[in-house]
């Protein structure tokens, strides 16, 4: 039976504070090609990797502000065997029950045990953050039927977050002809799609990013109206009122702290806010609070939180509506690429400190 080497990325140890490269290790093991007899899950060549903000979440010891498992260094891998590191971990690190951590990825199948998949498939997923992973909970993979449009496409604008700017925008703001709408970390994997399924709706779009570069992207490529680099203003309250003199109906929330105190003073009545994600908080162990909420009241306004899984019924849906405007010019998608999977670590890490372009995609494997 064929072994080879399965490049894999590990968590070094629980993470507080802001997230570094070294939290990682990337190592190397030993891995057949071939399911252990019985198996009903997929054995996968994973090809490539989403780096999502959510992922920071799993990284601490206490997970109360995720809503998945926390990673688990030192779990058991029962698909690996010999690992040799190129980075080296602590001495107290067993060096025979590391497993990578996990996320969204696009994969193809090379073996199954699983009736709903064959070899040669293409999937999308939560894989492990290696070259070769053994799913065996494959409830939520998806088939990839599509491939007239880039792979990578189903780690972003047709995978989770294409999803999540989906049910956010359509299924929680109802969105209506001429409304005003905000989405904070514009220019990121989901907030470039919000921007654009608003302009689809007929609203006043405006975004926030964190650059020049990014600001220029949300205007001259997204379609946005207008577009404000949130770094150059000191006052979050009188830049919205510039360029909302009216209010805002809706707000897709992307980061938490200061920019939403700064919205709930500017909504009009009956507003609604996607709760989707808070990044300027992940790397704080003590969160800021919100103030201002006694606005939601009188405005008669709805903040409401979600979680994209829940709505995964609406997939098919979801690529009936988005497919044709991906292939006719109207909906467009920017990816930031590294290449290699040594690379994955930067990239993840790389999110917080807004260095991404659009959306983080790590590739593993161009075959």
């Amino acid at each position: 039976m064929a072994e080879v080497i399965n490049k894999q990325v590990l968590l070094r140890d629980y993470v507080s504070g802001s997230a570094k490269e070294s939290d990682m290790i990337v190592t190397s093991s030993t891995t057949k090609l071939k399911l252990p007899e019985g198996s009903k899950g997929v054995l996968v060549k994973n090809l490539y990797l989403s780096c999502d903000p959510y992922m920071r979440g799993r990284m601490r010891k206490s997970n109360l502000s995720s809503y998945v498992d926390a990673f688990k260094p030192g779990s058991v891998s029962p698909h690996t065997s010999t690992y040799s590191f190129i980075c080296l971990p602590p001495n107290d690190f067993d060096l025979k029950t590391l497993q990578p951590i996990t996320g969204y990825g696009v994969a193809k199948v090379l073996d199954s045990g699983d009736p709903n998949f064959k070899e040669g498939d293409l999937i999308w997923g939560i894989t492990g953050w290696e070259e070769y992973s053994v799913i065996n909970a494959t409830r939520t993979h998806f088939k990839i039927h599509h491939t007239d449009v880039p792979l990578s496409y189903y780690t972003g604008i047709l995978g989770m977050p294409g999803m999540t700017a989906y049910v956010g925008f359509y299924e929680i703001c109802s969105p209506k002809k001429g409304e005003y709408v905000f989405i904070s970390a514009a220019a990121g994997a989901v907030g470039q799609l919000v921007g654009q399924f608003a302009k689809l709706a007929g609203c006043y779009v405006v975004g926030s990013a964190g650059s020049k570069e990014k600001v220029d992207l949300l205007k001259n490529k997204f379609g946005f109206d207008e577009a404000f680099n949130y770094k150059e203003e000191p006052d979050l309250d009188a830049a919205l009122k510039r360029y909302f003199p009216e209010g805002i109906d809706i707000y897709f929330e992307n980061v938490g702290g200061k920019m939403l105190d700064a919205v709930i003073q500017n909504i009009r009545d009956h507003a609604r806010i996607a709760l989707c994600g808070m990044i300027s908080q992940y790397n704080h162990e003590q969160t800021e609070g919100v103030h201002n909420l006694m606005t939601l009241v009188w405005k008669r306004a709805r903040m409401e939180g979600f979680l994209v899984f829940e709505h995964y019924h609406l997939y098919p849906k979801f690529l009936e509506f988005l497919l044709p405007n991906i292939k006719e010019g109207k909906i467009v998608y920017v990816e930031d690429v590294a290449e290699g999977l040594e690379n994955a670590p930067a990239a993840l890490v790389g999110l917080f400190a807004g260095r991404n372009v659009g959306k983080q995609v790590v590739v593993v494997s161009h075959e």
